[in-house]
């Protein structure tokens, strides 16, 4: 459920007690890893790391008013959230992704489309979101979405 605050500091206020400690620090490792460029901001009522239209001024291709999203993340009524755009339209990240998984968690992964979901805050695989938040920079992150998009034009 997206939240309506305007601020990544009032989303953070609103977050429930027993998950701040767990969402501040998937936020601190998200910052410490995701590379230069990425801007934090909220996006789609969730802290949302974005490519700037002062670094990609077409913004976002379905409203091109927004910026250009790449990862959100967001507490959500029953689990944590990670919202990676790149899994979704890079497979070779996405199959990284599954592949190293169990490798971090004895969990299984619960994932989506672009969504990943930890309903059990103390089995987050920090240091695989680390590593998942610095693999694309701004320049690979944008040459895979417009050849994305271009991908659709053409089908």
């Amino acid at each position: 459920m997206p939240s309506s605050v305007h601020t990544v500091e009032d989303y953070l206020n609103e977050i429930p007690e027993e998950r701040k400690e767990v969402f501040q620090k998937l936020r601190d490792i998200i910052r410490n890893n995701i590379s230069e460029g990425f801007v934090e901001q909220m996006s789609y009522g969730m802290i949302g790391y974005i490519v700037p239209h002062s670094t990609y001024p077409s913004g976002y291709h379905c409203n091109p008013k927004l910026p250009l999203p790449f990862l959100n993340i967001a507490s959500q009524k029953n689990f944590i959230a990670i919202y990676h755009m790149g899994i979704y339209v890079n497979p070779q990240l996405m199959d990284w992704f599954i592949t190293e998984f169990p490798k971090h968690s004895n969990q299984k992964l619960d994932m989506g489309k672009s969504c990943i979901r930890f309903k059990k805050l103390d089995q987050i695989p920090f240091d695989l979101i680390a590593e998942l938040a610095g693999k694309m920079t701004v320049e690979d992150w944008i040459e895979c979405y417009e050849t994305q998009i271009k991908n659709r034009k053409s089908n």
